[in-house]
């Protein structure tokens, strides 16, 4: 019996090709897919392409031709530039300055968070009509499992995934980009090998000779300082693990190395977990001007405090570690943790633990940046137990509470407390809290491997 030949359509008018050839023959796009196993593949994972910045130029047909960069002013750091941008060297996290050396002509917007939530909504609740296996891993991006959804959309699954593409191009005027593989890791590798529009197939067949040349940092996990030890140690490519035993990887990296050993070889068991479980929840704010004094600086970190403590609230969470993040005017990165001996998700707690954190660090340094985030989560009905030490930690939850039900009715900035309103730095005309670079907020989900989110 002669084998079936290999599935082949236009990703455009999604026609069916009788064999792989490099035009549609019914609508002439060149944006033919094609692949042996493409029938037989349902891990994909989809990216949306320069997410914010492609909001923007939707919202704003002038700047489609022009290099747009999203990011905090002169002294913060680049969240997302279009593909205009990213050619000339602008990449996310960069600062702000040198991007605008690289890119002097561009177009400089700050984030419109409220409307890019609204976008990757609509962009989630598009995954989840096509298959309840969906993982978030943030705003812009999930994984999808679409296993045994042939019957339902009556089509393989490549097609469905092209469709859900289009789609989103059409009603939401923004594109993503597609991987589709056998699992997690390769999925998620195989969506970032065509951006923009892109869909790219990793097969099972071609895994390993596929991450033969690659180097070692696309593995999720290694990052500046592990790609360093791996280079003194020689090692660069995924090929050269391959060739390695992993009880030798182990014995060099520890549980590091069964992670090298596993996905240098392709090997990711971990199934698509549409709970999407926060791992961190996080809030910080870049200055215009370098901040070394706590009076300065210990406003700002209850202001965070406070939005931290609302998204643990929002998500019926609760946190035991609290972590603290300061970076230099060098741009020195320092993170300081405390572990908490019961779980809380009142601002108070936090903010206590991370100026005690902060009070460490007061020495001199100026600082550019600080955050204060927490993890190591538990359900909220587990927070802030009876404090028998603190006798008046009570009152200060049932004033939160309050303050929380007057923020409600009246919007975030209704009220502030005492060590934030009014707040002014030399000269009494400055408020740290507020003259500053828009506050950043960030969920890692619970996917410990994925790096930060590029888009």
């Amino acid at each position: 019996m002669t084998a079936a030949p290999p599935l082949s359509f236009c990703r455009d008018c999604l026609t069916r090709q009788s064999a792989a050839r490099p035009r549609c023959s019914v609508c002439g796009s060149p944006r033919v897919l094609s692949h042996p196993e493409l029938s037989d593949l349902a891990i994909a994972h989809i990216d949306c392409d320069a997410f914010y910045a492609s909001v923007e130029k939707r919202d704003r047909p002038e700047l489609s031709d022009l290099p747009v960069i999203i990011g905090g002013g002169h002294r913060g750091v680049v969240s997302t530039a279009c593909y205009i941008a990213r050619i000339r060297g602008v990449r996310s996290a960069m600062p702000m300055f040198k991007a605008l050396q690289l890119c002097p002509d561009a177009v400089v917007l700050k984030p419109d968070m409220a409307k890019y939530a609204s976008v990757g909504k609509a962009v989630r609740a598009m995954m989840n009509e096509t298959t309840p296996l969906v993982e978030p891993l943030s705003i812009d991006e999930a994984f999808m499992d679409l296993s045994g959804t042939q019957a339902l959309h009556r089509q393989p699954v490549a097609m469905t995934l092209a469709a859900l593409a289009a789609r989103i191009e059409r009603e939401l005027g923004i594109t993503v980009s597609v991987g589709l593989s056998h699992n997690k890791f390769l999925a998620k590798v195989a969506s970032d090998l065509q951006k923009p529009r892109g869909f790219s197939v990793i097969g099972r067949e071609e895994t390993l000779r596929f991450l033969a040349n690659k180097p070692i940092s696309l593995i999720w996990g290694v990052g500046t300082a592990m790609n360093g030890t791996l280079q003194r140690d020689g090692l660069t490519t995924i090929g050269q693990l391959q060739t390695m035993e992993e009880t030798e990887l182990m014995k060099r990296y520890g549980e590091m190395g069964r992670r090298l050993w596993r996905l240098s070889r392709g090997i990711d068991e971990r199934s698509v977990n549409p709970r999407g479980e926060a791992k961190s929840i996080s809030a910080e704010t870049t200055f215009n001007s370098d901040l070394a004094r706590a009076e300065d600086l210990v406003p700002v970190l209850r202001h965070l405090s406070e939005t931290v403590a609302k998204r643990l609230k929002e998500t019926d969470l609760s946190a035991t570690t609290i972590v603290l993040k300061l970076k230099t005017a060098d741009f020195r990165l320092r993170t300081r943790n405390r572990k908490l001996a019961a779980p809380t998700r009142l601002a108070d707690r936090i903010f206590a633990a991370g100026r005690a954190l902060l009070e460490r660090e007061i020495d001199g340094t100026r600082f550019r940046l600080i955050g204060i985030g927490c993890s190591d989560f538990s359900p909220a009905r587990l927070a802030d137990p009876a404090d028998l030490v603190d006798q008046g930690a009570g009152k200060r939850a049932q004033a939160e509470a309050a303050l929380d039900t007057l923020r409600a009715k009246f919007g975030t900035g209704s009220i502030e407390t005492g060590i934030t309103f009014g707040h002014a730095g030399r000269g009494g005309t400055r408020h740290p809290a507020r003259d500053a670079e828009p506050a950043r907020i960030g969920t890692t989900r619970q996917a410990p491997e994925v790096k930060p989110i590029r888009d």
